[in-house]
């Protein structure tokens, strides 16, 4: 499809068919997925593509039992993981030696990146400074806290995300992104890294004709959202 045809045709289905979806369909998402752009590419987040029967049933329950879960034929849960910059920052350094990038660029993964993602101690006097310094120049005043660098991690998930329901929709199957959920339920179930956050459980199928959505599709006046200044 052409891309703008996908990103309109791209509905959240409520209920789905029985047919399969074939396996290599779920993958050339993920690899979509895996391409969405993250902050300063160190990836924190992972999806769990629940692949076994008594795990599925139990993240259905955790997703409260709806249609959109319930007759999913796949479900995938993206964490986010906010722990991973600890290793794939060093992959980062690694691979800027390889490719003899700047130097800009390795005293940002060797020296910037570890001080903008720790918290802890750290945190007080990274506000102190961000504020004295902001008094007289623009400055990035976080992250500062544990939520500070979920939250980031969180944006990265999101854009994850949707480069996944939009490659299955141009496969020809259909998604819903769920946020319908008990966390510390689907948590126990996929057993991500601590101080991970569950952003949304995706489910996968094929649209029910009569019952996948319950009118056409609706979005509210444009200058509510869009805003020239």
């Amino acid at each position: 499809m052409d891309f703008f045809e996908v990103v309109k045709s791209r509905r959240s289905i409520r209920k789905y068919t029985r047919k399969p979806v074939p396996r290599e369909v779920i993958e050339k998402a993920l690899d979509a997925a895996l391409l969405a752009p993250n902050s300063s590419n160190l990836q924190t987040w992972q999806f769990y593509w629940v692949k076994s029967a008594a795990k599925k049933n139990q993240l259905v329950k955790a997703c409260l039992s709806q249609s959109a879960a319930r007759t999913a034929q796949e479900l995938i849960v993206c964490v986010a993981s906010p722990s991973l910059w600890k290793i794939t920052h060093l992959q980062m350094i690694k691979y800027a030696e390889e490719v003899n990038a700047p130097e800009l660029v390795r005293t940002y993964y060797q020296k910037i990146v570890p001080l903008t993602y720790g918290y802890g101690w750290l945190a007080p006097l990274k506000w102190l400074i961000a504020n004295v310094l902001g008094l007289f120049r623009p400055i990035t005043r976080g992250p500062i806290s544990k939520r500070d660098i979920q939250g980031i991690s969180i944006k990265s998930a999101a854009l994850a995300c949707e480069n996944f329901m939009l490659a299955i929709t141009a496969q020809g199957f259909a998604t819903c992104p769920m946020e319908g959920f008990d966390e510390v339920r689907v948590k126990k179930i996929v057993n991500p890294p601590s101080g991970s956050r569950i952003v949304m459980v995706l489910s996968v199928g094929e649209t029910e004709p009569d019952r996948g959505t319950w009118g056409p599709q609706i979005r509210f006046q444009k200058d509510w959202f869009i805003k020239e200044i």
